[in-house]
C-alpha cells in the first residue's frame, strides 16, 4: 500500500508539471520542465535512509584524478568521473558509465494511475564506481533523460517500475576505491524519444550538465 501512495503522488506531481509546461512558453517554461524531483524509494536497509543528494557545488573534492569537464559530450558507454555530494557528510568522486539508454512500453507505466497514460518511459542503466575511495554507501546518483538535442522532456518522475527500472542505493561496502554498482534511472515523455542522459548535480554541472547520446 505504501508503494502505491507514493505512485498516486507522482503522478499527481507530473500531471502539475505538465500542466505548467502547457501555460509558459520560452525560458519559464524550461525551468518548470527541468525542477528536479526524482528520488529513489527507501530500502529496507535501515542505512539507505539518509538524505537525497545535494546539489552543491562542493560536491566532493577531485579525489584519485581530474574530473570530467561541465559540458562534456559522450556515447552511450563511455565513462565519466564527476564529483559528487550525497547529504551532509558524503562526498567523493565517482566514475559513471551510462550503459544503455531503452525504451520500454507504455503499458510499463500501469502503476502510475490513468494519468501517467501515453507516456513511453526510458530506462537510463549505468554503472556506478568509487573513484576516491571515500565512504559512499548507501548513497543515491540519478541521471536525467533528455530528448535529442537535449531538450527537456516536460516529465518528472518519483520512483521506478519494479521489474524493470529500479533505482538502486549503493551498497554497504561502496567505501573503497574500485567498488562499483549497477543502477537505473527512470525517464517519460510524452512527446519525442528520449536519446540523452545527463547529469546535474552541483552548480557547476547544473547549468552545463556532462550528457551521454545514444
Amino acid at each position: 500500500m505504501t508503494h502505491k501512495r507514493r505512485i498516486f503522488s507522482t503522478v499527481v506531481l507530473t500531471t502539475l508539471t505538465l500542466g505548467l509546461t502547457a501555460c509558459n512558453d520560452g525560458e519559464d517554461a524550461a525551468s518548470a520542465q527541468d525542477s528536479p524531483s526524482a528520488s529513489a524509494p527507501a530500502s529496507s536497509d535501515p542505512g539507505s535512509k539518509s538524505p537525497s543528494a545535494d546539489p552543491s557545488d562542493d560536491a566532493a573534492a577531485p579525489a584519485g584524478g581530474d574530473v570530467t569537464a561541465p559540458g562534456t559530450k559522450f556515447k552511450i558507454g563511455d565513462r565519466a568521473v564527476l564529483p559528487f555530494k550525497y547529504g551532509t557528510d558524503k562526498k567523493g568522486t565517482v566514475a559513471v558509465t551510462v550503459t544503455a539508454i531503452e525504451k520500454g512500453a507504455e503499458a510499463d507505466m500501469a502503476a502510475f494511475g490513468d494519468k501517467a497514460k501515453g507516456m513511453t518511459p526510458y530506462y537510463i542503466r549505468m554503472k556506478v564506481e568509487n573513484v576516491g575511495g571515500t565512504d559512499l554507501s548507501y548513497a543515491s546518483l540519478r541521471l536525467r533523460g533528455k530528448l535529442e538535442g537535449g531538450a527537456p522532456t516536460g516529465v518528472i518522475l518519483i520512483g521506478d517500475i519494479p521489474g524493470k527500472c529500479g533505482s538502486e542505493t549503493a551498497p554497504r561496502d561502496f567505501t573503497t576505491k574500485g567498488a562499483s554498482y549497477e543502477t537505473c534511472s527512470l525517464s517519460a515523455t510524452k512527446t519525442g524519444p528520449i536519446a540523452v542522459a545527463s547529469f546535474e548535480e552541483g552548480d557547476a554541472y547544473s547549468g552545463s550538465p556532462v550528457l551521454w547520446t545514444s
